[in-house]
């Protein structure tokens, strides 16, 4: 029901200027957290606060998530939701739309916007 994110881990995997397997291509673009999570945001993800008993405030997460606290060992952790991104639901996955300007203007005069 949710994302969460171990930055630390993200950004030493992911992100890391380190080279992977022979002949693996880079999984993003970008060596910047921050663009991951502007993209996140482009395609409805919302981040939820973290309380301070470590729960995260608004839709809760499922069970992998429960108990986990805002912060690991390596850094902190980040909680993104989305309505149309559920476990064992990829039929939702074509309602997760980019939110350009463009597709912004369609979503309020109630028009349909393609997905890829």
């Amino acid at each position: 029901e949710g994302l969460l994110i171990d930055q630390a881990l993200f950004e030493r995997e992911l992100l890391g200027g380190a080279p992977g397997a022979a002949g693996e291509a880079e999984v993003f673009k970008t060596k910047n957290f921050g663009s991951i999570i502007r993209q996140l945001n482009l395609y409805g993800f919302h981040k939820l606060t973290v309380g301070p008993a470590g729960g995260a405030a608004g839709p809760r997460l499922g069970p992998a998530a429960q108990g986990d606290s805002a912060d690991s060992p390596d850094g902190p952790r980040h909680h993104f939701w989305n309505p149309h991104f559920r476990h064992s639901r990829p039929d939702l996955l074509v309602r997760i739309k980019r939110l350009t300007k463009a597709n912004k203007e369609k979503l309020d005069a109630g028009l349909k916007v393609p997905s890829r």
